[in-house]
Parts: structure tokens; C-alpha cells; sequence
């Protein structure tokens, strides 16, 4: 669950002053005693009602959230839709009958069982994390600005903390809120599951912004912002895609992928130290990455979604010239 931010500059909206001035408005009061309405956390209850009005099934639908999105109205909300959520909470909220915490309750429950993580950090070094996984239901009460305004829910919360943290890395620790139901272990694991897809997302939005550049367009309307962001959004999707495929099964078939004009340019623009029998997905995403810059040495990661998006730009260059040099010299000029 993301939403994008753009300039006021070029995309006129009436909640966009309210947004600038829910800033000057939190230097004056309590966040937590001001309305929804005057704060920019709007756009996250907005993202849920629209995208869940979207599916068009509520009920299907699970809303995973970073810890921006720990909004208590956010789960008022769900509950009055009937769709669900998974947030990382980022606040330690008052709990049961109001005398104690959520992080007061946990430190009593028992740990469940344990759940393997497996990631890499920016240096592309794989790491492997032993996590400790508690979880229980439990009354979760609204801020005490706002009791009398919403009223307690009953919620299960997931901690996994990591068992033994290596030195020189913050250890990892997910709270986690959800609305799902949580009655055991396996239960627990898998919404530890989905969140961590949430990286996927980053992962995608990171290519909008920065390989799309979505928010260095100047286009005159909102119609045309939409209409191009639409279009990016394909795009992005297509470099996320064949960057996550490659990794998960690389021994896919590539022309599910490639068309044989674009396999044909791949090929013949791999040096032949790099050539090999096994002409797989693998082999012409690297093919791709090499044409963005990416050194394929034996001990780099696999590409990423930097490299891959600079490679489809030049492999379309390619395309362009074989096109043109198959022309006719009449034709030309």
C-alpha cells in the first residue's frame, strides 16, 4: 500500500493547502488530538477506500502498510468497509482497559516458534535471520484525544524479534497489527509472509520515481499526469517483473519474455566468454543488465532493477537501428 506525492505545481488538488498547512498545524498541537481530515495521513485512508472500491471485493483484499500507515483511524476504516490489513506499528498503543501498552502485554506471551528470513543488504550480501515470533489478540483503544470518538478494537499483534543479531547490523524487530485472524504459528509465519512482500512494492515505486522519473514531468493537466503516471506504471511493472523472475526461476522460457528479434541482439551482443549452452531467462536478463551497465563478475549480485531498466532503454536503441538498417536505401532520407 503506497501512494504517490506530487507537486502541487503541477497537479492542483483541494486537499493539497490542507496537506501544506497540516505541517504548520503540528508545530501548533498535539498530532494526535488534530482530525484526519487537517493531516496528510488522509491519503493512506483515501489509498484504502479507493483501491479496496477498485477490487470490488472488500473482503479479498489485504492492505499491507510500512509504519507511516499505523493510523488508528486507518483500522476504523477497514472495519467499516470489511476489508483487511497488515501494518507495521510504529506506535506503542494503549491496550486492554486502558491501564497498560501493547508492548506491555506482548512482553508477557509466550514465543510461538521461529521463522527464517533471508535478505540482502545494500552491498548485495545475503544474510540469513532467526526471528523469535510472539503473537496475541488483544483490545487495542484509540489515542486518548480520540476516545470518544472511536471506539476499541479487538486486533491481533505479531512481534518477531531476531535471536542473535550479528554485530555491525541494527537487529530486525517487526511489530506487526493486523485485523486477520491469527490463531496459530503457522498463522502468524504467513502474515510475517506477506509483509515482507512489501519490499516488492518499494521495489516498484523505486523504479517509477527513479527509473520512470514520474515526478520530473511537466505536463500541463492532471488528465495527462494520470494518463502518462498510467503508462509508467506498466512499464515499471514489466522492469520489476523480469528483474523478481530471473531471480526466482531463471531457468524460465526466455520467449515469454523476449521476442526473437530481441533474443538475436542479446546474443550477438555478449561477449563470447559469456556465452554458454543454456540460453535461458537468465541468461538474456544478464545480457539486458550488461547493455545497462551491469559487469557480471562472479561475485556480484544478480542485476537490479537500475541496471535492467538502462538495458531495455539501449536494447530499444538496438531495435531501432536493426529496424532502420533493414530498410531500403530508396525508402530512406
Amino acid at each position: 500500500m503506497k501512494s504517490l506525492q506530487v507537486s502541487p505545481s503541477f497537479c492542483p488538488h483541494p486537499l493539497l493547502g490542507k496537506f501544506n498547512a497540516a505541517l504548520t498545524l503540528k508545530r501548533r498541537i498535539n498530532p494526535t488530538r488534530a482530525p484526519i481530515e487537517q493531516k496528510e495521513s488522509m491519503r493512506w485512508l483515501d489509498n484504502l477506500r479507493l483501491s479496496t472500491e477498485l477490487a470490488g471485493a472488500p473482503e479479498r483484499c489485504v492492505h499491507v502498510g510500512d509504519r507511516e500507515s499505523d493510523i488508528y483511524e486507518l483500522y476504523c476504516l477497514a472495519e467499516e468497509i470489511g476489508t483487511n490489513f497488515v501494518v507495521r506499528s510504529c506506535v506503542d498503543r494503549l491496550a486492554e482497559d486502558g491501564t497498560t501498552t501493547i508492548a506491555k502485554v506482548m512482553a508477557q506471551v509466550q514465543s510461538s516458534g521461529t521463522h527464517e528470513v533471508r535478505f540482502r543488504d545494500a552491498q548485495g550480501k545475503n544474510h540469513c535471520a532467526m526471528l523469535s515470533v510472539r503473537h496475541a489478540t488483544m483490545t487495542v483503544r484509540p489515542p486518548i484525544g480520540k476516545q470518544r470518538q472511536y471506539r476499541h478494537q479487538a486486533l491481533q499483534i505479531i512481534h518477531a524479534e531476531e535471536l542473535n543479531p550479528p554485530e555491525g547490523r541494527s537487529p530486525i524487530f517487526w511489530k506487526l497489527i493486523t485485523n486477520l485472524p491469527v490463531a496459530t504459528h503457522a498463522d502468524a509465519v504467513h502474515k510475517l509472509e506477506w509483509y515482507a512482500l512489501r519490499w516488492k512494492i518499494e521495489t516498484f515505486f523505486r523504479t517509477l520515481k527513479t527509473g520512470c522519473r514520474i515526478e520530473e514531468l511537466r505536463l500541463a493537466t492532471a488528465d495527462r499526469l494520470a494518463n502518462c503516471i498510467a503508462l509508467c506504471c506498466v512499464v515499471a511493472w514489466r522492469v520489476t517483473w523480469l528483474t523478481m523472475l530471473s531471480r526466482e526461476t531463471p531457468a524460465s522460457d526466455p520467449a515469454a519474455v523476449f521476442t526473437d528479434e530481441e533474443r538475436h541482439l542479446l546474443e550477438c551482443a555478449t561477449p563470447d566468454r559469456k556465452r554458454h549452452a543454456s540460453y535461458d531467462l537468465a541468461f538474456y536478463v544478464r545480457a539486458v543488465a550488461r547493455l545497462g551497465g551491469y559487469l557480471d563478475r562472479t561475485s556480484d549480485p544478480p542485476p537490479g532493477t537500475t541496471v535492467i531498466w538502462r538495458g531495455l532503454s539501449r536494447l530499444a536503441d538496438l531495435l531501432e537501428g536493426a529496424r532502420m538498417a533493414k530498410l531500403q536505401p530508396e525508402t530512406c532520407g
